[in-house]
């Protein structure tokens, strides 16, 4: 039993998955995905009612002999979990990486280590304005095919384990120690982002001249391809950035990916950044002007972008930037090749100029200090307080009789004059 908030730790996490090698189970599924949190469970299964994303998942546990949950994992203990399996026994590793399960053949004579990397492409639905949506159709998948690698083991009469996981997070709580403060604390929580992965740096020479982060980046081609490049910018670094521009006045970050995805060769995205002086501020503004998508080096997409703007000396920071009009940072088609792309970009933080010891400088973030809800609190307490006034000034208003009548006495009579 774990208490709640506890976060298990390399050295604890082999300690609870040891005993499992030494049972007579001798084949071993870990099934790897990039992002999960206990969260993904509780939140997706609550929202969908009846169409539950998991139900291959929990007909696993129910009808285990035995199992383990364990709610927060660290992401070091997560990293280290393959070299710690390869080196607990003599297993016989299989990469499974394009998801293809019906041609499996499992040698049972020696024990087997099954290693099945859950990136799945999500085809044939249109997004909606809300992201939970696409990790609804993701998490449909991965359970398929959960369900069916395991369905197809239990019929040949395989004994195994199971084990599924992520390499990070994708829900970071805040930490408690900067939630009872009454200002704005930007950096702070980016830097519970960032603990999960380093923002993506640009140097030349010695000198770092753009850094870019983002919690997710993702891209939707023709309504019905998912890219989603945040496990190769951040993590796997399986991106080229040679391209990249600096300067004091005009930057570029051009981030270049070989065949993301099927049916996809080459794929670049430029950020186009500019620093200028504006007379009516008195002071450099650095902006990202547009957003540029090109594929298989033919096709362009261009985005002009609005609010996406801070002080030259800080960074701009902004939870939601994308092509729905519900974001506060949007990208808006300039041509007709964009109007095919969909993007979502989600906890982004990026600065292209002024950056001093390889650091992100204070956030200046999208969302202005009085928001929609503000503002409605503040029209609806005005109201409210007008209403009292008047209510007072009314009830002030109201005067008393000055004379009584007698009941021994005959009737009073009041002149209509008074």
């Amino acid at each position: 039993a774990l208490h709640e908030g506890h976060v298990v730790s390399t050295q604890e996490l082999t300690k609870l998955l040891h005993p499992g090698f030494t049972q007579n189970s001798r084949n071993l599924i870990l099934f790897l995905q990039d992002t999960l949190s206990i969260d993904d469970f509780t939140y997706l299964s609550e929202s969908y009612g009846t169409k539950n994303p998991f139900q291959n998942i929990q007909e696993i546990l129910q009808s285990s002999p035995s199992s383990l949950l364990l709610p927060a994992v660290d992401c070091k203990a997560t990293r280290y979990l393959l070299s710690f399996l390869q080196e607990s026994g003599d297993w016989k590793l299989t990469n499974i990486t394009n998801l293809n399960v019906s041609q499996l053949q499992v040698n049972t004579s020696k024990p087997n280590l099954l290693l099945v990397q859950l990136q799945p492409p999500v085809r044939g639905f249109q997004l909606s304005h809300l992201p939970e949506f696409v990790k609804l159709c993701m998490f449909l998948f991965i359970d398929k095919v959960i369900g069916r690698l395991t369905t197809d083991l239990q019929e040949k009469g395989i004994n195994f384990s199971v084990i599924y996981t992520a390499v990070r997070p994708s829900r970071i709580s805040r930490r408690t120690d900067v939630v009872w403060e009454s200002r704005r604390q930007l950096m702070a929580t980016e830097e519970e982002d960032s603990s999960s992965y380093p923002p993506l740096d640009v140097t030349t020479g010695n000198a770092t001249c753009i850094l870019f982060y983002a919690r997710n980046f993702s891209l939707l081609a023709n309504s019905s391809v998912l890219i989603d490049l945040t496990n190769a910018t951040f993590v796997t670094k399986n991106v080229v950035i040679s391209s990249s521009e600096c300067s004091d006045t005009n930057t570029t970050l051009s981030l270049k990916y070989t065949k993301p995805v099927n049916g996809i060769s080459s794929l670049e995205i430029r950020f186009l950044m500019t620093n200028k002086f504006y007379g009516g501020s008195a002071r450099n503004w650095s902006t990202v002007d547009s957003i540029e998508i090109i594929q298989d080096e033919e096709k362009f997409a261009k985005f002009n972008v609005s609010v996406i703007s801070a002080p030259a000396e800080y960074s701009f920071h902004c939870q939601l930037v994308g092509t729905s009009n519900l974001y506060p940072a949007r990208l808006i088609p300039s041509n007709n090749e964009a109007k095919n792309w969909q993007v979502f970009i989600s906890g982004l933080q990026i600065q292209g100029f002024n950056i001093e010891n390889n650091q992100f400088s204070y956030a200046s973030d999208c969302t202005g200090f009085f928001t929609p809800g503000i503002w409605m609190g503040l029209v609806t307490s005005i109201l409210l307080l007008w209403i009292l006034t008047y209510g007072i000034h009314m009830i002030m208003q109201l005067t008393t009789n000055n004379r009584f009548d007698d009941p021994k006495g005959p009737a009073l009579s009041v002149p209509q004059t008074e």
